[in-house]
């Protein structure tokens, strides 16, 4: 089953290339949603919190690149879903209906997905299976992480 998330906040630590985001149950109607941190490079984190903050750059970015190459090809960017957590490692894909309307899904990192689903407004979701395991870790809340960014 698959459950809708959204992205909660970014963690940045200035001092360590590894950055943490955070995703949450979107159910407005939980009373504690179930949310779980992903970590992601500094480049990706930036990506994600440039577009957070509506910040416009002259030039497109790899994740502004593939966004326009779905639209160019005709086709649509449906979805993000982490699909599975592997040896602490998530795995996720894009899901993208062709203009055929054959729905494809493309293996894709987690921390790039969510960079193109945010650029693109399009809906993430997490396999039930990936929240009950990632959500056994513990989210870093302290120890030279700022918060930067809340959704």
């Amino acid at each position: 089953m698959l459950v809708q998330m959204e992205l909660s906040r970014i963690l940045i630590h200035e001092r360590k290339a590894e950055q943490l985001i955070e995703l949450r149950e979107a159910d407005p109607n939980l009373d504690a949603p179930r949310a779980f941190p992903i970590v992601i490079g500094i480049v990706e984190a930036a990506a994600i919190g440039r577009r957070l903050e509506g910040m416009e750059l002259p030039r497109p970015m790899t994740h502004d690149l593939l966004a326009s190459t779905i639209t160019g090809l005709g086709a649509t960017l449906e979805a993000i879903t982490i699909t599975d957590l592997v040896d602490g490692a998530f795995i996720a894909q894009l899901s993208i209906a062709r203009p055929d309307g054959h729905l494809v899904h493309i293996d894709a990192r987690p921390s790039d997905a969510i960079a193109l689903g945010v650029a693109t407004n399009v809906p993430i979701f997490a396999d039930e299976s990936v929240i009950e395991q990632a959500c056994v870790m513990t989210p870093p809340e302290d120890e030279g992480f700022d918060e930067s960014a809340r959704h």
